[in-house]
């Protein structure tokens, strides 16, 4: 009796020894998880610097672009994220003008998911000057679309951080979209070539202010084209991101960095936005600048990106499909 009563006692203790430690290790996950995320100073940062007066506008060709790269390059470095290309830089000839993309690569964990790739960009040109309002002419592009830059490097940060990506994914910062997508259109026509496994192509445009009374944080354009906003919303337990019917009316699934990468591969690509004509009366203003942003905002929605694609990098199936 005695012996079946101590055994008893050590099996008890053995019990709550194991689940203290379960869950001093949950709550160390949750307390790590919320260190990595993207903090409000950190968007900031990367905001001050792209939408400076400093950077002239970012315009294609200038010395303000030239900064805005080096920038990128070292937040890469910074954070050991690759060069896809022997360097950082993609380089194109863009109507006449030398410019390029900045492609980072995170190489998946697993040995056959990281055969495809994840393609997570913005366009970081602008168009550099616009019509003098109070001495100011330097068109600083802060929601268009230094805000969409700060989430491709928020995002690539925090993946490279964790490196749970199962996938391998590249963070592409691209040149001459004010041009006509011709950043883009290069580097689709290029991953063509080499015949890389492209399973999405996620893109930010233009998320620097909340929506105006949506239910949604964000919107995602062609919606109907494929079943990426269902995913995303069923990856984020919320609903995350909904359908704009401006975004139809004006054809932003052709307007935007996504569209080469749907012309040359044919799989879902398609631009993450929160411009819903009504919130924002900037565009291609020299009022485009910092003080016009929402950088809790921009956080928020940086982090509630940030699960749904390491969802899209670890499932086992390409679960996103066009229609």
């Amino acid at each position: 009796m005695t012996k079946n009563i101590l055994i008893i006692l050590i099996s008890i203790l053995f019990i709550n020894c194991k689940q203290g430690t379960i869950a001093q290790s949950q709550t160390k996950t949750v307390e790590n998880a919320s260190a990595e995320k993207t903090k409000v100073s950190d968007v900031a940062a990367i905001m001050n610097f792209l939408a400076s007066d400093e950077l002239e506008g970012r315009d294609t060709g200038s010395e303000g672009l030239e900064k805005a790269a080096k920038f990128i390059e070292e937040e890469f470095k910074k954070n050991k994220i690759a060069p896809y290309f022997e360097t950082y830089r993609d380089a194109f000839d863009a109507k006449g003008t030398a410019t390029y993309n900045v492609v980072g690569f995170l190489k998946g964990t697993d040995d056959e998911l990281s055969k495809e790739f994840i393609i997570v960009g913005a366009h970081f040109d602008h168009i550099g000057t616009g019509k003098e309002v109070n001495g100011d002419v330097i068109a600083n592009g802060a929601n268009d679309n230094a805000a969409g830059s700060s989430a491709v490097i928020s995002l690539a940060k925090q993946f490279a951080r964790l490196k749970n990506n199962k996938r391998s994914i590249l963070f592409v910062l691209f040149g001459a979209e004010e041009r006509g997508l011709l950043g883009s259109a290069h580097l689709a026509k290029v991953l063509k070539e080499k015949n890389i496994n492209v399973y999405a192509m996620v893109n930010f445009e233009m998320i620097g202010v909340p929506l105006n009374d949506k239910p949604y944080k964000a919107y995602i354009t062609g919606y109907e084209m494929s079943n990426m906003a269902q995913k995303m919303n069923e990856y984020a337990g919320s609903e995350l991101i909904g359908y704009l019917p401006k975004a139809k009316e004006f054809q932003l699934f052709r307007r935007s960095d996504n569209y080469p990468f749907y012309e040359q591969f044919k799989v879902p690509c398609q631009t993450i936005s929160t411009f819903d004509f009504t919130n924002y009366d900037y565009y291609h203003h020299v009022d485009d600048e910092i003080s016009e942003m929402n950088f809790e905002f921009m956080a928020e929605l940086i982090n509630s990106c940030f699960p749904v694609l390491t969802k899209m990098a670890n499932t086992s199936d390409k679960e996103i499909k066009l229609n």
